[in-house]
């Protein structure tokens, strides 16, 4: 049997981070990769390396009040067509480390307009 397609338009830029979140959640795209101890993303039931994945948009925020306070969020898509996201914070202090910025740099970008 067929999966039903999805509406994977994507929200528009200059939104905020919240409005994304829920523009992902009204498309059913609000599924969280997650990066392992063992350097893979994982979501889905499965195990990704970068070659699995590609990057289909980026939106990066900037804290109003907080220069310091940026945040990305990656939407990636696997070779079956689940989609999904992983935040991390961008600039000096990201929250998984080299071993994360490596694999996000490894992944395809095969970004998708809107």
């Amino acid at each position: 049997m067929e999966k039903p397609k999805k509406d994977k338009a994507l929200p528009p830029p200059m939104c905020t981070l919240s409005e994304i979140m829920e523009k992902l959640k009204e498309k059913d795209l609000y599924n969280e990769f997650k990066f392992t101890e063992t350097e893979e993303m994982q979501a889905f039931g499965k195990n990704y390396k970068p070659n699995h994945l590609k990057i289909i948009k980026t939106y990066r925020f900037e804290g109003m009040s907080d220069p310091g306070d940026n945040t990305i969020l990656y939407l990636l898509e696997d070779q079956d067509g689940n989609t999904g996201f992983i935040l991390d914070v961008y600039g000096s202090d990201s929250n998984y480390g080299l071993a994360f910025d490596e694999f996000i740099k490894a992944i395809p970008i095969d970004e998708q307009t809107d």
